[in-house]
């Protein structure tokens, strides 16, 4: 791939990342007021705004060890892609439209508008987050060289910040001159966010998955180039009951042991993968408590304002105020970042990996501390900005190193990699048994599966130069039907199936980026409750951000630390 081929490349898969952003950020900003405008109350509210998530970890590992496996003419991961973009769109469609979608559907419309809402805000946040999984797969995927990954991931917190900054902005805009022609404020905010999103949406269409191919084409199930003899009709159709008849059987597997599949994903994590997931579990925990709580805490710790004073008070303009300048510090954090971003790739090359992100979680803690202990806004908003370093490190560093380890499994995944190897040489052993039980008692063909679909490449070289009868023979050279099936049932893997692929531990990282969104909003209250002060979301921040150093200090990044830990 040339260098300008590279760089369009890159924009245009960062076009959609750009997209997603702004969507999100826009959309959830605007969320709350909808929510309470239809009566919900706010205890309600934040469980509203925690389906997202909560969906999200249960289904971005299975979709990406999904992604990994699939094939298609479209490549593996856009077909993920484009279903989840769609149901971002009609996420768009459903918000700003739920009150006319309930009238036309009841007499009563009020329940069923608030039932519209939440559908659609939780089908927003659902599908705008998990949408991320195969997005950076796919970036990885077409950029594996260590240098060329960093750069991507680069571009990618980049247009993520510039979506953050875009999306936090579109709210605060009058858009009644748009009125007479979209209607009212939120129908003109939905609607300028699905025409930008659908343009992005639409540049994924340029995108080519060279490398996605490539990977596919390595696997051990797919290195089988020799030439085979043509089947006979009888055969094709044979064989196509049975590929039929598995896939039927793989699909109610899947349907109905789903939580043991994601409990074995889970379970099954690479060492130096459960390391950055920790640490980066830890990180975006004390990282979303900032974010999450940042203009409560300046509006009731800083501006002393009330939130559930009286609309017109003084108590409720200093809070409205504290709010303004808090989300005034979010958008500098946006700004920080995106400085950051286009920096990380000369930082990582001057300092290394390790002295950036260790930097980084370093850093995060000693912000949050100096906004525990100073009461000036103008110093609190500047800490509160800093913290951008700390968002674009996250963004960037555990995914370079998530590609480094794939790139070279050798090293990071040795283990994995040699049970591959393992399965492949006993699928050799059965198909060289086998050969040599026919060749010396001639046993006749018995249970009529044509094996030639599911044949290795030892058996298919060996029919090419033999007669009819050794094809014929030779076909028997592979697991029966018999043994397929069981395998099917009882969930163990064919041993010509693909291996770990770098989508499933993407998608595991994510699940800690939408944990640490789940964990702050169920426990903050009661210990801020408890302690009767709003200080207490950045000592919590902090202290997790301690935590953070202590697990960052362990993650693999380089093959020095493979033995430095006994990974």
């Amino acid at each position: 791939m040339s260098l300008q081929s590279r760089r369009s490349q890159l924009l245009l898969v960062n076009s959609l990342t750009f997209g997603l952003e702004v969507c999100l950020a826009a959309g959830i900003t605007y969320v709350p007021p909808l929510l309470l405008e239809v009566g919900v109350e706010e205890k309600f509210m934040t469980m509203v705004l925690g389906i997202g998530p909560v969906l999200g970890l249960v289904f971005v590992p299975l979709i990406g060890s999904a992604s990994d496996h699939w094939h298609s003419s479209y490549g593996r991961r856009r077909p993920f892609i484009w279903v989840l973009c769609l149901g971002v769109l009609l996420s768009l469609f459903v918000i700003p439209h739920a009150s006319s979608l309930a009238s036309l559907c009841a007499l009563n419309p009020r329940p069923l508008e608030i039932a519209f809402l939440i559908l659609g805000i939780g089908l927003l946040d659902f599908c705008g987050q998990v949408c991320f999984t195969p997005l950076e797969a796919l970036l990885s995927d077409l950029f594996q060289e260590p240098d060329n990954c960093r750069h991507a991931f680069s571009m990618y917190a980049f247009m993520i910040s510039l979506g953050g900054c875009i999306g936090y902005l579109l709210p605060a805009i009058d858009w009644a001159f748009l009125a007479p022609y979209l209607g009212r404020q939120e129908s003109c905010l939905f609607t300028l966010l699905a025409l930008i999103f659908l343009g992005c949406v639409l540049a994924t269409l340029f995108v080519t998955e060279e490398a996605a191919r490539g990977d596919i084409l390595d696997g051990p199930a797919l290195k089988d180039t020799s030439p085979k003899p043509p089947p006979s009709c009888w055969q094709l159709a044979r064989g196509s009951c049975v590929l039929q008849g598995r896939q039927v059987l793989q699909a109610a597997r899947n349907v109905c042991s789903l939580l043991p599949r994601l409990h074995g994903l889970y379970c099954r994590i690479p060492r130096v993968i459960r390391r950055l997931f920790v640490a980066e579990l830890c990180s975006w925990m004390a990282l979303m408590t900032f974010m999450l709580f940042y203009t409560d805490f300046v509006g009731e710790g800083l501006y002393h304002g009330v939130p559930r004073a009286k609309p017109g008070t003084e108590a409720r303009r200093h809070y409205d105020e504290g709010v303004r300048m808090g989300s005034l510090g979010l958008f500098l954090q946006c700004i920080t970042s995106i400085f950051f971003s286009t920096i990380m790739d000369r930082l990582v090359k001057h300092f290394g990996t390790r002295a950036v992100y260790l930097a980084s979680v370093v850093f995060f803690p000693g912000a949050a501390f100096v906004m525990c202990l100073s009461h000036s806004v103008t110093v609190v908003t500047i800490s509160a900005a800093l913290t951008g370093f700390t968002f674009s490190a996250l963004q960037i560093l555990p995914y370079t190193l998530a590609s480094l380890y794939h790139h070279d499994k050798q090293v990071f995944l040795h283990k994995y990699k040699r049970k591959e190897e393992e399965d492949a040489a006993l699928l050799d052993k059965k198909s060289t048994f086998s050969k040599g039980l026919l060749s010396s008692q001639k046993l006749p063909y018995q249970n009529g599966h044509n094996g030639s679909l599911f044949s290795s490449s030892s058996s298919s070289s060996s029919s090419s130069s033999s007669s009819p009868a050794a094809v014929s023979s030779s076909s028997l050279c592979v697991p029966s039907s018999c043994d397929v099936s069981l395998r099917i049932v009882v969930g163990e893997p064919e041993p010509g199936a693909p291996g770990r692929g770098i989508c499933l531990d993407l998608a595991i990282l994510d699940s800690a980026f939408l944990l640490s969104q789940v964990v702050p909003s169920l426990f903050m209250g009661s210990i801020v409750q408890f302690t009767q002060s709003v200080t207490a979301y950045m000592v919590s921040a902090a202290a997790l951000g301690l935590v953070a150093i202590y697990f960052a200090t362990k993650v693999v990044f380089d093959k020095g630390d493979m033995a430095k830990y006994s990974v």
